[in-house]
């Protein structure tokens, strides 16, 4: 019987027992991976693909003077862009403190676009109109509230909505910020460091190793296929040798069994030319 997942979020401060590291001479990338092996499941840790960006999400903005975080106000049933206290850490190093600044990553299996739910309240769903204003309350899905997640190549993370516009930080009469969608390109205001929980980034990298085992599995064998479904004449088999790469293309267009249809008919036909 599996064990339950707890869904408790962990935040600075709280006590968690360690596990004990090994105390060698390990270095390099053997040390590093033994180090993230022996994160606690909820550890807050930057995403290193698109596809492990789920569950609880911490998202802050570099802005100047004093970086971000994007909160929610159950309260006021709002989005709030709140300066984060001053620290001595590293931005890159924080991690959330109260529930208002996290919010809850889901998608659907195999798809590119994740959806955004606040953690408090209600829980409403990140949105953007066509007009480029981003709210938070919306009780259910739909295409306004999907996001297609960006990983650049220094970690930060631009979101992408329906429209083909990123999400930014905008700053409006009186110096104030507040989220808008409705951005072209990807600058410094369309750029965010985004933290997850450990346990669901190894979640996604397992998932991963279970699609390419399926991939590795799923070989083409034109000859076998032949000899168990589409055999004729006292079972004889004609296999074509060069048509490979064309049936490899039909595999990944989901169009494999009308191929190896196609080709029986061409090959029963070739025999009485």
């Amino acid at each position: 019987m599996d064990k339950v997942r707890s869904t408790k979020l962990k935040f600075k401060g709280d006590k968690t027992k360690k596990k004990r590291k090994r105390e060698d001479d390990e270095s390099g990338p053997s040390r590093l991976k033994h180090v993230e092996d022996e994160d606690e499941p909820e550890t807050w840790v930057m995403p290193e693909s698109a596809t492990e960006i789920r569950g609880p999400t911490f998202i802050v903005h570099p802005s100047d003077p004093s970086p971000i975080s994007v909160n929610f106000d159950a309260t006021r049933n709002r989005i709030i862009l709140h300066p984060l206290d001053k620290d001595s850490l590293p931005l890159i190093d924080r991690v959330p403190t109260e529930i208002s600044q996290v919010w809850v990553t889901t998608r659907v299996a195999g798809s590119p676009t994740i959806n955004l739910r606040t953690g408090t309240g209600e829980g409403k769903f990140l949105s953007c109109d066509k007009h480029g204003i981003v709210s938070a309350d919306r009780e259910a899905r739909g295409p306004e509230e999907e996001w297609t997640p960006v990983l650049l190549p220094d970690g930060m993370v631009a979101f992408q909505n329906v429209y083909e516009n990123y999400l930014s930080v905008d700053e409006v009469a009186g110096g104030a910020l507040q989220l808008r969608g409705d951005s072209e390109e990807v600058g410094f205001r369309e750029r965010f460091w985004v933290k997850i929980q450990s346990k669901y980034k190894k979640e996604a990298h397992e998932e991963k190793k279970k699609r390419e085992a399926v991939t590795e599995a799923t070989v083409i064998d034109e000859a076998g296929t032949n000899r168990t479904y589409q055999a004729w004449g006292a079972g004889r088999s004609i296999v074509s040798k060069d048509d490979k790469k064309e049936l490899k293309r039909a595999r990944k267009e989901g169009r494999l069994a009308e191929a190896l249809l196609d080709r029986r008919s061409k090959l029963k036909s070739d025999r009485f030319c």
